[in-house]
């Protein structure tokens, strides 16, 4: 496949550049101004964030940050290098050179204005996005499209687009999550519950058209039955809520909390993050196991998210050439004759 002139854009959420309250503090404050995340009134909202939120915030989720930074900088970021390597690796395995593979955050860095121009540096005039969001929500795959789409409207000449659409049951992404939840022990015979926990979303938006809850409701039940779970031992529950309005649920602390009493050994999937980062190596994988074990647990098995995994890294390659067929071998040569 001959991908002259292609580029290929990873876009994934951010992350603080450092564990500390002025960086945390500065992406808080571009996370909490998109409306697509807070949609409530800016004259109502600003006053909020900025007296309260963007004041008490930044220090506290800073020690939460600390408490999963690596030497190598933050999870996320290093995570999501790592898979952009990967697919390049697995292109250069196949006929001919790999495409320029590159992240854009949807805040902080790198950012996808960053992104965006290292690629039209090279050449690209052929861009395939692809939100590393399996299930859609305007908060994020919505969101980070139209950011995209805000730089490109700004461009003289712009390259033709393409958007990975959501994959949330696509063999390739259910085939990854099986086979780390095989891995992890998150199977009948090992642990006596699974819960599959999905960034929550407030039930307004829901409420208002967003099919995220739908399209997590359908992974989850993929997962569980491919893994072998009968229905009865399977709870999928949401994390990460903000705010004091009523969130999509159940919520996986509360939902770990009653597991303890009755199931003492317990496994928590999180398959909508494709990359860990603070919401599952702190919220789940530290603050959420030490409090299944004061609840009176026995042991909480956490399985990593897609990560680097050689199952994902093969699956999102298999989703990005599928999209990117047409954009290769005799169309690419006709043009440059």
């Amino acid at each position: 496949m001959a991908l002259s002139g292609v580029g290929v854009l990873l876009l994934q959420l951010g992350t603080p550049e450092r564990p500390d309250a002025g960086a945390v503090r500065r992406y808080l404050r571009e996370f909490l101004s998109d409306r697509r995340v807070v949609d409530t009134s800016p004259w109502i909202w600003k006053p909020i964030l900025h007296g309260i939120v963007l004041r008490r915030r930044p220090a506290v989720s800073a020690a939460l940050y600390q408490r999963v930074w690596t030497k190598e900088g933050s999870p996320l970021a290093v995570i999501s290098a790592g898979q952009a390597r990967g697919v390049v690796e697995r292109f250069s395995g196949l006929n001919g050179p790999a495409p320029p593979i590159v992240v854009g955050m949807r805040y902080g860095e790198p950012s996808i204005t960053t992104a965006l121009a290292s690629l039209l540096a090279r050449g690209v005039d052929r861009l395939l996005a692809v939100p590393m969001y399996p299930q859609y929500a305007g908060a994020t795959t919505g969101s980070s499209v139209e950011r995209l789409m805000r730089e490109l409207a700004a461009l003289r000449v712009v390259p033709a687009l393409r958007v990975v659409p959501p994959y949330f049951d696509h063999p390739a992404y259910i085939d990854a999550e099986v086979a780390i939840g095989r891995e992890a022990g998150a199977t009948p015979d090992v642990v006596d519950h699974l819960v599959l926990s999905f960034h929550g979303l407030p039930q307004r938006y829901v409420d208002a058209g967003d099919v995220y809850a739908a399209q997590c409701t359908v992974s989850a039940r993929l997962i569980a039955e491919r893994l072998g779970w009968p229905a009865a031992r399977v709870t999928l529950a949401f994390q990460s809520r903000f705010g004091r309005e009523p969130w999509i649920g159940p919520a996986t602390d509360h939902t770990l909390l009653a597991l303890a009493r009755d199931h003492k050994r317990v496994a928590v999937m999180c398959p909508g993050f494709t990359a860990d980062c603070l919401e599952t190596l702190e919220e789940i994988a530290i603050t959420g196991r030490e409090r299944f074990m004061h609840a009176g647990g026995a042991e909480l098995r956490v399985a990593p998210a897609l990560n680097v995994h050689p199952a994902w890294l093969d699956g999102l390659t298999r989703i990005i050439r599928s999209e990117l067929g047409g954009w290769g071998g005799a169309e690419a040569a006709a043009r440059s004759n």
